[in-house]
């Protein structure tokens, strides 16, 4: 799918534990701009349910797991995230929800910008129209 990919990241295990380095523009392949998380979800939750105009993202499930599901008005896909070398990347006008949250799940989000509400896009109808037109111009 165009604009959503995995991210196999190389751990560093040795006797004192495992390391995961995350790096701006090396790794993960844009600029951090912000970091969140997300935890304490319940199983029957689903969350996301929007796009975003210009941003990237890496979600990377640290802890437990989750599906996502990643959407565009001509195809989507469900990637289970369950371990913490494993990044997803989603970039502009992908649709995304999250759901099947297990308990202990603790999701992180890297984002290439600093939070602006007019950069989303909630409703799926005018997702699906202003998705056409980039996609069809991303050829």
């Amino acid at each position: 799918m165009k604009n959503v990919y995995a991210v196999d990241f190389k751990a560093n295990v040795g006797n004192y534990g495992n390391l995961v380095p995350l790096e701006t523009n090396h790794t993960v392949p844009f600029s951090v701009k912000r970091v969140y998380y997300i935890y304490g979800v319940p199983s029957e939750m689903r969350r996301g349910f929007h796009a975003h105009i210009g941003l990237h993202q890496m979600l990377i499930c640290v802890h437990g797991s989750v599906k996502i599901l990643t959407k565009t008005p001509f195809e989507e896909e469900i990637i289970t995230l369950d371990s913490p070398t494993t990044g997803l990347y989603i970039g502009p006008m992908i649709w995304r929800e999250m759901f099947d949250f297990t308990e202990d799940a603790v999701l992180l989000v890297l984002a290439s910008e600093h939070y602006n509400e007019a950069d989303y896009i909630r409703d799926y109808a005018k997702f699906e129209v202003m998705a056409k037109e980039y996609f069809k111009e991303a050829k």
